[in-house]
């Protein structure tokens, strides 16, 4: 595995070179020795996958308020996403900045989310699925998220955003106001 920063700190794109042969393909998609240096004391503690069928569809944009904050590592295990992290930490040189990964299955791309980002994505293949590690357990009561097509963030997904959950446009745009979210 290998990894290479972003623009915005603690916001990592990991790459999984996969071993092919006659029978197929074979990819370490996490392990906890090689990317100690930014896990940390942090453990894996909660694996989900989504599966978005429709081009278009967005998902997000998600985070959890501390103490539940959490840091995520996503990967696509089919299709083809556009995967975002928006940095809302109190403080932080990139704040309400953000950056994207394509991530596909062959690319062997992961992106990884530290806690105080948002994370989202988009999806350019039908039935797209993704793989998220978490390093806390998902608790209702400390979900946050803001609007996928906030003005003060500016994310130029690369198509015209579609099927968009209730819950999703229902996220809030950021204050004029807004300091940033603690972590």
């Amino acid at each position: 595995m290998s990894h290479a920063a972003t623009e915005i700190k603690g916001v990592l794109a990991l790459s999984s070179a996969a071993f092919q042969d006659s029978r197929g393909a074979f990819s370490r998609l996490f392990c906890a020795k090689e990317l100690q240096e930014f896990i940390g004391e942090r453990t894996i503690v909660q694996i989900n996958h989504s599966t978005t069928h429709h081009v278009g569809a967005v998902r997000g944009m998600h985070y959890q308020h501390a103490p539940h904050a959490e840091m995520k590592i996503v990967r696509c295990l089919k299709g083809r996403v556009f995967d975002v992290a928006v940095d809302l930490r109190r403080g932080s040189a990139t704040f309400l900045r953000w950056t994207a990964l394509e991530l596909t299955p062959e690319s062997g791309h992961a992106l990884v989310i530290p806690e105080g980002c948002a994370h989202g994505f988009q999806v350019l293949e039908a039935d797209s699925q993704l793989l998220y590690l978490h390093t806390a357990f998902y608790t209702p009561a400390a979900e946050g998220g803001i609007r996928f097509d906030d003005p003060e963030i500016k994310v130029k997904w690369p198509l015209a955003p579609t099927d968009i959950s209730a819950r999703d446009q229902s996220h809030p745009y950021l204050d004029k106001n807004f300091k940033g979210i603690a972590v």
